[in-house]
C-alpha cells in the first residue's frame, strides 16, 4: 500500500507543478479514500479554501441515508460536484483549474467533474 501512496503523491506533485489556482480561476483539489471524496477550491496566490464539499456532507442525499444511500461512488461524487459549483456560484467564481489529485481521470473523479460542469462551472 505505501508504495501506491507514494506513487499518487509523485504523480500529484507531477501535476501540480503546472496547476496553479487564482481567486479568479481557483484550483478544485480532489482527494479521494475508500468510501468517501472530499473537494476544495483553493486560490494558491493567497493560500486560502474559498469553499470545501465532500460526501459526507449531511445536505447530500447519499449521506442522509435511506433509499437514495444505495445509488453508488459515482452518483454520490457527481452529487458532490455540483454542490462545489453551487458554493463557487455563489462566491461568484465560474470556472475552475481541475486538480485531479494524482488520480487517474475516470471513475468518481471524472463523475465529480461532471458534476461540477452541470453545476455551471467551466474548466
Amino acid at each position: 500500500m505505501k508504495n501506491l501512496h507514494h506513487a499518487r503523491k509523485r504523480r500529484h506533485a507531477r501535476v501540480r507543478k503546472k496547476i496553479f489556482g487564482t481567486a479568479e480561476r481557483p484550483r478544485l483539489n480532489v482527494f479521494r479514500s475508500n468510501k468517501h471524496i472530499y473537494v476544495q477550491a483553493i486560490d494558491d496566490n493567497s493560500g486560502v479554501t474559498l469553499a470545501a464539499a465532500s460526501s459526507m456532507e449531511k445536505s447530500l442525499p447519499a449521506a442522509a441515508g435511506g433509499e437514495e444511500a444505495l445509488t453508488g461512488k459515482r452518483l454520490t461524487a457527481q452529487q458532490v460536484g455540483q454542490t462545489i459549483a453551487k458554493k463557487l456560484q455563489e462566491k461568484g467564481v465560474s470556472a475552475v483549474v481541475f486538480d485531479r489529485g494524482g488520480y487517474l481521470y475516470h471513475g468518481r473523479i471524472q463523475a465529480l467533474a461532471d458534476g461540477a460542469r452541470d453545476g455551471g462551472l467551466k474548466f
